[in-house]
């Protein structure tokens, strides 16, 4: 199991057997909960602990090249054989896997690298784009990113006035948040990534509302409101996931050349996404970004600061094969299925159709039930319907 990312752990079931562990446990599974490198309660990645073990941002930077897909799918397989090692026959040396999101594209290398190994495999929301760098992810996402702040503003009207009368503030001051992070326009504006969550526009609501009901009664922004907003971004506690986003997306010796950024200066959507001031024309919505990545990160997060250099070594690395495409055509052996958001506003459906296509047997479900949060708002559903897809009637009825 592997949830989110990249840079996140997996987190520890709650009291009681709910959920999708529920479902597992029901159809005679062990349930193993995989903290992918750098995280939880593995090799965890901090500017703290990386100045640990190296002394150079090179050396760093190098050590950081081991923390994708391919690096996290090895972990597993080798903890795959330590937990089979003497058992004889092949079936009962295969695993079954589940991955969320993130999970969904370490899945993808798995059944590319060692297909032998998986018994079943279950995706949520994660089928990942065969891209090779991240351009045609951002060409996707930035039309759905524009397409849920209209949506927004359209629930929210009076949210257009007060959203812009805060990128004024925020463009006229500087505002240290309580970890002494810098809250810039544009990180005010990356709160837009709550669009593609359950309750999204309602979170990111409450938070304008709060921080315009500040500058109405003292004229700058409170520490709860601060507060508030840093918690929403979970980059400066989850630093992978700003290092290494963009890179999730390349392979065939492509770099990432900081897509995310360089695409707002090549592509005509570029001139909807505005946080200068003096670019903005009277009474035009101030667009929110969504899951982003942008250089501009590593000086105002205050985690993310001291990685700056190593952001930027990352951002030229050619990266090596995620993916075989070959070999997923071929696959013959592991049962798959996978369920995709019609607008998941993290994973491009359309994109996730294609890659769906190239893997031989692959099951997809296409729903709009859900943002991207299937397996956490209907678990028991959700997976019980996907080991119906892979396995048949007599499979799930084992």
């Amino acid at each position: 199991m592997n949830l989110g990312g990249p840079g996140f752990e997996c987190a520890l079931p709650g009291s009681g057997t709910t959920g999708w562990i529920k479902v597992a446990f029901e159809k005679g599974y062990q349930v193993l909960l995989l903290d992918q490198r750098g995280t939880g309660l593995s090799s965890q990645i901090s500017a703290e602990t990386l100045d640990a073990l190296f002394e150079t941002d090179e050396e760093k930077a190098n050590y950081l090249t081991h923390f994708r897909a391919d690096s996290i799918v090895r972990d597993c397989e080798t903890i795959r054989k330590q937990l089979t090692e003497g058992r004889s026959e092949k079936e009962e040396q295969r695993i079954t896997l589940l991955g969320q999101s993130f999970g969904g594209f370490c899945i993808t290398t798995y059944l590319s690298l060692f297909p032998q190994s998986i018994q079943h495999a279950y995706i949520t929301g994660g089928v990942p784009p065969l891209v090779d760098t991240p351009d045609k992810v951002y060409r996707a996402l930035y039309p759905r990113i524009l397409k849920k702040n209209k949506l927004y503003y359209k629930k929210f009207p009076q949210d257009v006035a007060r959203v812009r009368r805060i990128h004024e503030f925020l463009s006229n001051n500087e505002v240290t948040l309580p970890n002494s992070g810098t809250l810039s326009v544009r990180r005010f504006l990356q709160l837009g990534i709550a669009f593609g969550g359950a309750g999204g526009y309602d979170s990111l609501h409450n938070i304008v509302q709060a921080a315009a009901s500040d500058l109405d009664r003292i004229q700058k922004l409170s520490y709860r409101t601060l507060s508030m907003i840093q918690e929403s971004q979970s980059w400066d506690a989850n630093v992978i996931y700003a290092i290494l986003h963009e890179a999730i997306y390349c392979q065939a010796n492509q770099s990432s050349h900081w897509s995310a950024e360089r695409l707002l200066s090549e592509e005509p959507f570029a001139t909807d996404f505005q946080w200068r001031l003096e670019d903005l024309k009277p009474d035009q919505p101030v667009y929110f970004t969504g899951e982003t990545i942008y250089p501009f990160m590593f000086d105002d997060f205050a985690e993310l600061r001291p990685l700056k250099h190593i952001a930027n070594l990352l951002a030229e690395k050619r990266w090596g094969q995620l993916y075989d495409t070959e070999a997923l055509n071929k696959l013959d052996g592991p049962l798959t299925a996978g369920v995709s958001y019609f607008d998941d506003m993290y994973v491009d459906r359309e994109l996730s159709e294609h890659t769906a296509g190239e893997i031989n047997g692959f099951q997809q479900w296409i729903t709009n039930e859900f943002a991207h949060n299937g397996l956490r708002a209907d678990p028991e559903r959700v997976l019980s319907y996907l080991i119906k897809l892979a396995r048949g009637d007599e499979g799930y009825n084992r």
